[in-house]
């Protein structure tokens, strides 16, 4: 990682709109997106064990985030897994696990390390034995960094309500695998 970023906690309600702006940069969200975003995030953040941390530049600039929490199969997210990861006999997964909410970097910043420094930082101070997380079900720069990490696929081709593409959810026990770790 480049010693001109640092990461550590995030206000994320007090920076919920600079955050949505490295989201919609890093996503390529609309403002219609973002504003329904926002309001998700902002509820995410008053359930129990929500944490965010940021990547700052020495001028406090925000490049990149990330939040989780503690999964809780009532939250919206895990009712709509949940099907595909019971249709693989691996439902189980949503018990007992962190899940990964956001992760976002900025364009010019990704590839240096940061993303990998946001999730490895969150997730060390999960109680949980595990992780959980979607992405977008095609091969990329994020699926690679969360393989990297140990997670596997646990379901492919999950449909989210208004989502134009499928995700996948994938899973890793933590800690999360280090880049010296084999």
């Amino acid at each position: 990682m480049t010693d001109d970023v640092a990461i550590g906690p995030l206000d994320l309600a007090a920076h919920v709109d600079e955050a949505l702006r490295v989201q919609a940069l890093a996503f390529g969200l609309g403002d219609d997106e973002v504003a329904v975003r926002r309001q998700i995030v902002l509820r995410h953040l008053t359930y129990p064990g929500a944490r965010a941390l940021g990547a700052t530049t020495p001028d406090g600039r925000l490049v990149g985030f990330v939040y989780g929490m503690p999964n809780d199969r009532a939250h919206w997210w895990s009712t709509v897994v949940e099907p595909y990861l019971r249709a693989a006999g691996l439902d189980d997964w949503l018990d007992d696990s962190f899940v990964i909410t956001e992760l976002h970097v900025r364009p010019g910043y990704q590839n240096r390390g940061i993303g990998r420094a946001l999730i490895t930082t969150v997730t060390d101070t999960a109680a949980e034995p595990r992780s959980i997380l979607s992405a977008i079900d095609v091969e990329s720069p994020a699926r690679a960094l969360y393989r990297s990490l140990g997670y596997a696929d646990l379901a492919c081709r999950v449909v989210f309500p208004s989502a134009p593409k499928p995700y996948a959810v994938m899973g890793a026990p933590l800690p999360l695998r280090r880049p010296d770790a084999r």
